[in-house]
């Protein structure tokens, strides 16, 4: 009987190539991420977490890591059901006694309470949520990470002692709130390297929390919701803080309202209209990054801004609420008191 291998694509050259390119790619993202963004040292507690959807990610960080320390543990768990979920004890447990932590996963642990304690107790942790392996060769995270630390920095300088934000855009966005002018977060910039700070990969932006009750307006989601690109915009309405109506996306709008109503069930009666926080207001710093309909990378797209609905507690806020969902907004412009940030997508020098 005639043999069917010829007709396997493992006999393919053109597949063979391909997949070689892409080892070779996956290779050089994970050994980027411990030794540029990470800068791992040998005697370093090591962990890395993942699950069935990105371990292929996660073995490839794994291989990188054991080259530098033999005290590297990679782990995997089932997955959460959307971001913001606890992961298992155990793994909460793993995280704290580490000295660094690494956790390409399908939903978000960043705003957790497993990342904040690990935190406290000093571990230092890149989270990749949602990652896959065209996030992982191509895009944002082929940015250079020191000179966006550099650039992070310098616009950085600009917000300091500026409270008062206001956003508007073509699309119809018009909103205002307050900011702690201290609070502006940095780190985001893709090199973590000393202990306590928390990066995601890829990385490239600057946020906060905006000030709790003081957001007031119209939000129109134009470019992402989640992990969706949007044909139609998704509309949110705020008032002293907190989302009280949702329309349009095409349908999406119910999506949300029934998402953030059964994240809501498991809290108190007084503790139910928190879901709707605004938690997290940043903007895009990466050149490198696209809009494609991953949170990750698209919350990174330089000239964009996003605004997270849900939990706050890992920014200092009182919203406790295990949901964390963004929205990004394409060509925004933004003015911090007096000062223009972007204007129509454009950063203002």
């Amino acid at each position: 009987m005639a043999s069917k291998k010829s007709e396997s694509s493992d006999d393919d050259p053109t597949s063979s190539q391909e997949d070689t390119i892409l080892e070779k790619k996956l290779r050089a993202s994970a050994r980027m991420v411990v030794r540029t963004c990470m800068q791992m040292r040998p005697y370093e507690n090591t962990l890395i977490v993942t699950d069935p959807h990105t371990a292929q990610i996660g073995q490839a960080i794994y291989e990188q890591a054991s080259l530098i320390s033999e005290r590297v543990l990679l782990l995997m768990m089932s997955p959460t059901h959307q971001h913001g979920d606890e992961p298992p004890g155990a793994v909460s447990e793993l995280m704290r006694k580490q000295q660094l932590v690494i956790a390409p996963t399908r939903y978000s642990l960043t705003h957790t309470r497993a990342t904040r304690i690990a935190r406290n107790d000093g571990a230092r942790i890149a989270t990749l949520p949602g990652i896959t392996l065209d996030i992982f060769t191509e895009g944002g995270m082929t940015a250079d990470f020191d000179r966006l630390k550099e650039e992070i920095t310098q616009v950085g300088s600009r917000l300091k002692r500026r409270r008062n934000i206001k956003i508007t855009s073509e699309a119809g966005t018009d909103v205002e709130f307050e900011v702690e002018h201290r609070r502006w977060k940095l780190e985001d910039n893709g090199i973590c390297n000393r202990p306590s700070q928390v990066t995601n990969l890829p990385a490239g932006k600057i946020f906060t929390m905006p000030k709790e009750g003081t957001m007031n307006g119209k939000l129109v989601i134009d470019g992402s919701w989640d992990s969706t690109l949007l044909e139609e915009p998704l509309i949110l309405n705020v008032k002293d803080g907190l989302v009280t109506s949702v329309e349009g996306g095409q349908g999406l709008a119910d999506i949300v309202e029934e998402t953030y109503e059964r994240a809501s069930e498991r809290l108190k009666p007084k503790e139910k209209e928190l879901v709707w926080t605004v938690a997290e207001f940043g903007f895009g710093m990466n050149p490198k990054a696209r809009l494609i309909g991953n949170v990750l990378e698209d919350e990174k797209v330089k000239g964009t801004c996003y605004l997270a609905i849900g939990d706050n507690t890992a920014l200092g806020g009182n919203s406790r609420v295990g949901i964390h969902i963004t929205g990004v907004m394409k060509e925004p412009t933004i003015h911090l008191d007096e000062m223009v940030l972007l204007q129509a997508g454009e950063v203002a020098e």
